[in-house]
């Protein structure tokens, strides 16, 4: 017999093959990189909607007395004003302040937060959580929940159809609970792809339920279930990183030019001193987000050069769906910033110009 696949499927798995998804293996999961074409799936996402299994996600809930405190210790963004009810992005760093991960942070109560963890690293986050709290407890969920995405300026219109609470009236980056084709989840006003929408926190065992009545009621509207490939071009588009491109264990957040997630002013937090010296001192690369004229793709990793001397290199790089040109991130030296630069590809030196995100408009 063969060895088993030390791959893992979410809940969604047979949803995915029925609806002639291309199978891939990603962050240790086994997940649909496209169904119809990545194009059209992102195009329908900017212009209907987008549906997206992200259940690949961690989830770990901190709760107790401590829970606050904790949490303001260990995430760079401020906690204590964070209302019952919304959610706010945030970073876990190491001492050095380069990053464990990027997060959002629900809060439940007073004392229980809800957060949502990359895939690739959510087995890493919930011992890093474990590790620096204190007085409280913390929980891994992920394999409780399924999460699924709707995204696009349908998305609302859509998922309300079968849904029994007034999605219009959570605002963005805040969640309520309520029901979807009469399974009680959690609608968060977050996502990953520059468009209004909302995110699902499901229980597993519904979610494949609940995934065929939004295909069911999004179709006419245009909606498409939508894979890893076009997730990825809707993000760069819309400029937000993902990890071990825009930022890693290598990479601190105010290189990455995530600073306003950074609250010095907040009190001590891992990382505090070694970011606050590098606001001081100045960071010596920063990330910059590019388009090219030419019709090649810049890829991770390739150089990024200023009269032939290599000053940077690419952290994401694909073709925009919506301006059918390269587009792309890359880490460059501060002090060649305001210079011409280029991309290294294939020994020819494609020259980059600098935008500003969102890179489809």
């Amino acid at each position: 017999m063969s060895e088993p696949s030390q791959s893992r499927r979410t809940p969604l798995y047979d949803f995915h093959i029925r609806h002639g998804a291309r199978i891939v293996e990603f962050a240790g999961w086994e997940m649909p990189v496209q169904y119809s074409g990545i194009i059209a799936e992102h195009k329908a996402t900017r212009q209907a909607a987008g549906l997206f299994d992200v259940s690949h996600m961690g989830e770990a809930r901190v709760s107790g007395p401590g829970a606050l405190a904790s949490l303001e210790k260990i995430m760079t963004n401020k906690m204590a004003d964070l209302p019952i009810g919304a959610a706010r992005y945030s970073l876990m760093c190491y001492d050095n302040g380069t990053v464990v991960d990027d997060v959002i942070v629900y809060r439940m109560t007073e004392q229980e937060f809800f957060i949502c963890l990359n895939a690739g690293n959510a087995q890493k986050d919930v011992a890093w959580l474990k590790a620096h709290c204190e007085n409280c407890t913390v929980t891994d969920e992920t394999t409780q929940w399924a999460q699924l995405a709707v995204q696009g300026p349908l998305a609302i219109e859509i998922l309300q159809q079968i849904s029994d609470i007034d999605l219009s009236a959570i605002k963005r980056f805040h969640f309520a609970q309520g029901t979807c084709a009469g399974v009680p989840v959690l609608f968060s006003r977050t996502g990953y792809t520059g468009e209004d929408g909302l995110e699902l926190y499901i229980p597993a065992a519904a979610a494949e339920k609940i995934a065929e009545q939004i295909i069911a009621a999004g179709a006419p509207k245009g909606l498409l279930p939508v894979g890893l490939g076009a997730r990825d071009s809707l993000r760069l588009e819309a400029g937000y990183p993902l990890y071990g491109h825009e930022i890693s264990d290598a990479i601190t957040p105010l290189t990455a030019g995530l600073g306003w997630v950074v609250k010095l002013d907040k009190g001590d937090f891992i990382g505090r001193s070694a970011l606050q010296q590098e606001k001081q001192q100045g960071s010596k690369q920063r990330l910059v987000f590019f388009k090219l004229t030419d019709r090649r793709i810049a890829r991770q990793g390739m150089e990024i050069v200023h009269e032939n001397n290599t000053v940077g290199q690419v952290c994401s790089g694909t073709l925009s769906p919506v301006t059918n040109q390269p587009i792309g991130s890359a880490l460059v030296n501060s002090d060649a910033f305001d210079k011409p630069l280029g991309v290294l590809v294939r020994g020819q030196a494609i020259p980059l110009v600098l935008s500003k995100p969102p890179l489809h408009k």
